[in-house]
């Protein structure tokens, strides 16, 4: 399994028994599941224009990934937001 290094870093905690329990583990799970809301929610529509050049290059890149294309546009623009896609001009 690959894991980036904060991943290997909670792996090598977790293998040297470092890790401990939560003692509020009830309010962390709210604040997760409340986070995780915020998060996946999707309320609010756009419309754009593309060039049909554009969409058809989208339309293709979603495919590879499997997934709708609008779906692959709303992940591309989110990473890009949320600094997780670094774009140079």
């Amino acid at each position: 399994m690959n894991f980036d290094d904060y991943g290997d870093e909670i792996l090598k905690a977790y293998e040297n028994d470092e890790l401990m329990s939560s003692r509020s583990l009830d309010r962390e799970i709210a604040v997760a599941k409340q986070a995780a809301n915020r998060y996946f929610t999707k309320d609010t529509r756009i419309n754009i224009r593309l060039s049909g050049a554009d969409l058809e290059i989208l339309k293709r890149l979603a495919e590879k990934e499997g997934l709708a294309y609008q779906s692959f546009i709303s992940s591309v623009l989110h990473k890009y937001a949320n600094d997780q896609a670094r774009f140079s001009p």
